[in-house]
């Protein structure tokens, strides 16, 4: 533009070929560019047409001088500076120190923020910065707890999906898989083979795993290697109670019977079966269909009685918990509900999230509930049954799971798992957060384990095994 502008100030003179030198200039100058022209016309004909070119203007004035044949046009322009002053020196120096950590809140903030993200060339190991390094070499951080194991053994699997009628190559991950008939072919992928249930029965040596990869594993507490692995399908829940474990499936609920090696199975679920819980001597169950069931167990000859099937939600029950004689349920339409335990009745339901709700706690009179909204609640009931919410705590992803337990000084923590891979710790009932766990893949599934352990189950298989200190 400074060019094109120079250049209709002097129209008579030739533009084709234009030679640019930009001085520097001191802080409040005008901009000054020394604009030089090639000749290429006649130095005849250009004289001819100098006297009627410059017959309004004074020579002694003019910053185009005469020149000799075959020299250069030089055309001094000044024009305002109208863009900002850009230090180039000593004023560079003196801006580039506003970026310091040390003398900015932003970057000292944003460096906490760093401090607090694990390295993600360490998580697959091959990070070049070594200890110069300002992410996280450690799977956690903060006090009074550590990490005793890894087990890892659960597996991706390729799921045969649908059925097109085309012919194109088969991609999984990025990985060609096969070229089918042009008539037909099934359309593959990886699914994850995501934690989904872990349980310690009480006076077990024996940890059990469920995984969306359709395997049970039963890992041995001395050796930490898989003691025994059964194929039973995809996992959907898994809990303990007693000597009873709980495998939540498909249309069935299996049950073990850990002293006297008896199986049972559960009919009555429509789809999986996503979250159960054990309260009043009943077995309460959560399907995809949205209904609760609920059965009765019977010690005398090992078995257990359909007693309700409750029409809970009208999508998937993802959670359940108990608390104060009362259950609790959370559900994908967003909902949550309150149930006698007694009479097996919806007393209340709770509207307060924007998506589905994933996990469910009842600590001290207080209930716990966390969404797909990046939102944690804390509901009270004040005078009976009227529920309110009297806390909110909004994270930057999607929450998963809620854990809560005591540390080695018997302070409650809240775990908190999201959708960026980190499980937070939060001292109560302050929400201070105190640590935090990190992971390949999402933690699907926190437990707490006999004191000092708790485990954790990510969505590639993994079992972490910590502990408090």
């Amino acid at each position: 533009m400074e060019i094109k502008q120079a250049a209709r100030r002097y129209e008579g003179y030739d533009t084709e070929r234009i030679y640019v030198r930009r001085k520097v200039r001191r802080k409040g100058e005008a901009a000054k560019i020394n604009v030089y022209r090639s000749n290429t016309k006649p130095y005849d004909a250009m004289s001819k047409d100098w006297p009627r070119k410059s017959s309004n203007r004074d020579p002694q004035n003019s910053s185009v001088n005469v020149r000799q044949k075959g020299e250069a046009e030089n055309i001094t322009v000044y024009h305002r500076n109208v863009k900002p002053y850009r230090a180039i020196s000593e004023d560079q120096t003196r801006k580039s120190s506003k970026r310091d950590p040390k003398n900015s809140s932003f970057s000292a903030t944003k460096a906490q923020q760093q401090e607090d993200k694990i390295c993600k060339y360490w998580k697959s190991g091959h990070c070049a910065r070594g200890d110069k390094c300002r992410y996280l070499h450690s799977w956690w951080w903060g006090d009074g707890f550590t990490m005793l194991a890894k087990l890892e053994g659960h597996k991706k699997v390729v799921i045969v999906s649908e059925f097109w009628e085309s012919g194109i190559w088969v991609f999984a991950e990025g990985i060609k898989l096969c070229m089918l008939s042009s008539i037909s072919f099934f359309f593959f992928f990886y699914k994850l083979q995501a934690v989904r249930g872990i349980a310690l029965p009480l006076g077990s040596e024996k940890l059990y795993s469920g995984s969306s990869d359709g395997a049970l594993r039963t890992w041995d507490c001395h050796s930490g290697k898989c003691a025994r692995l059964s194929n039973l399908g995809e996992v959907g829940s898994l809990i303990t109670e007693g000597p009873w474990v709980f495998i939540g499936m498909k249309s069935v609920i299996k049950v073990w019977n850990i002293q006297t090696a008896d199986e049972l199975s559960l009919k009555g679920p429509v789809g999986e079966v996503y979250s159960m819980v054990v309260a009043n001597d009943m077995l309460f169950a959560g399907a995809q269909n949205g209904v609760l069931f609920a059965w009765k167990g019977c010690s005398e000859v090992n078995s257990f009685q359909l007693v309700a099937s409750m029409e809970a939600h009208s999508s998937a029950v993802l959670c359940l918990t108990v608390g104060d004689k009362k259950l609790y349920s959370g559900s994908a339409d967003h909902s949550i509900r309150v149930w006698d335990v007694n009479t097996l009745q919806c007393i209340k339901t709770l509207n307060g999230h924007k998506n589905a709700v994933t996990s469910l706690l009842y600590c001290n009179g207080c209930l716990f509930s966390c969404s797909l909204d990046c939102s944690i609640k804390v509901w009270f009931a004040k005078g009976g049954e009227n529920w309110e919410v009297i806390y909110t705590r909004k994270e930057e992803k999607g929450v998963l799971a809620l854990c809560g337990m005591n540390d080695a000084e018997t302070k409650p923590v809240l775990f908190c798992s999201c959708n960026d891979n980190t499980v937070r710790l939060y001292e109560l009932p302050s929400f201070i957060e105190r640590g935090r766990l990190f992971s390949k893949q999402e933690v699907r599934v926190i437990e707490r384990g006999p004191f000092p352990l708790f485990f954790t189950g990510d969505a590639s298989g993994l079992l972490t095994v910590w502990k408090w200190l």
